[in-house]
Order: C-alpha cells, then structure tokens, then sequence
C-alpha cells in the first residue's frame, strides 16, 4: 500500500496493491495496522455506498463536530472525480481544493480528515460509490458548501450541467459560512 500526501494537510490518496491473475484481483482495502503506521488513527463507525447516473454531483458535504466524519472513499464499480475542501479555520490550506479521479480501474482511495468538505462528480453510467466513516450519520448536524462557489472555483470538468439534488443547489456559498472546524497539525 502506498500512501501519497496531497497539498492539503491530513488528505491522503491510498494507493493498494493490486494482485491480479486469470482469475481476477485481489486487494486489501483496509488495514488498520497499516492505515495507524501511515498516521490514520481512526475508529470507523458507519459504512455508505450510493449508485449515481453518469453526470451527478454530490456535495460538498461536511458535519459539523461533535459528528464530524473523516471519509475513507473508493469507488467499487465506474468512475468519479473527487474534490475535498479544507474547511479548518488557520489550516494553512482553509478554502483549498484538491482533487482525483477514482475508478474501479485504478483502485485508488481517499482518506478525507474531518474538516473537510466532500463531493464527487460521477464519470460513468451506474458509477457505485462507497466510504468508510469514522461517525455515525446525524441530520442536524449535515452541512454544506454550494458545489460552484465562485470563491473555491472548483475546476469539476464539467460536460454540461451536473445532476443535482435540490438540497446541493441552494446550499450556502463559502463567504457565508463560519467554520466550526479548527486546525490541528
């Protein structure tokens, strides 16, 4: 396994290693030994999986403490790009983005702390997504930050306009928002 630091502090792409014969593949998709030595010293408490048509955008989507979920994404069947944003206020990266293709083709992952803004861009038609999260689901805590902010200025490769939900299209714009997630190097 091979673990690659992004501009961003604490998000990580996990890059597993693949055993591939006649027969089909082989990987370790978690490892809490190897996920602890690599600095992911996380307890998961709930797992998601979504199915999306080629073209819909989900995100960007956070909860605020004491729910906040760090994400460990993959995608299991098609294609997504994936954007996390620092949400942590005196992080020196606060309102930055990265972002990665993830496919069924590539294997790869994304370790996104809590702090951080999630949302994916499916690529492909039947695209299944599915993440590991280190809290529970909890409404009153959800938030989220407008997918085409103007501020963040997401490149997302968009062909055409996205598929959205009514919730993600008037979701609030980053200006607006007062983060209650602080920064811990």
């Amino acid at each position: 396994m091979e673990i690659i630091e992004t501009s961003i502090p604490g998000l990580l792409i996990i890059k597993p290693q693949v055993f591939e014969d006649e027969r089909g593949y082989f990987f370790e998709s978690y490892n809490r030994q190897k996920f602890q030595q690599a600095g992911i010293q996380v307890e998961f408490m709930q797992d998601n999986e979504s199915k999306s048509q080629k073209g819909v955008l989900r995100g960007l989507h956070f909860q605020r403490p004491p729910y906040a979920q760090g994400k460990l994404v993959r995608v299991m069947k098609g294609r997504v790009l994936d954007v996390a944003v620092d949400l942590r206020k005196s992080s020196p990266t606060f309102g930055k983005w990265e972002s990665i293709e993830l496919s069924d083709a590539n294997k790869f992952m994304y370790w996104i702390p809590a702090g951080l803004a999630h949302g994916f861009l499916t690529l492909e038609e039947g695209t299944v997504f599915f993440y590991k999260c280190t809290q529970v689901y909890n409404r009153e805590s959800e938030g989220s930050i407008r997918w085409n902010d103007p501020d963040l200025n997401i490149d997302w490769k968009l062909e055409g306009e996205p598929i959205l939900s009514a919730k993600d299209t008037i979701a609030p714009l980053f200006k607006d928002f007062d983060s209650p997630f602080i920064f811990e190097p």
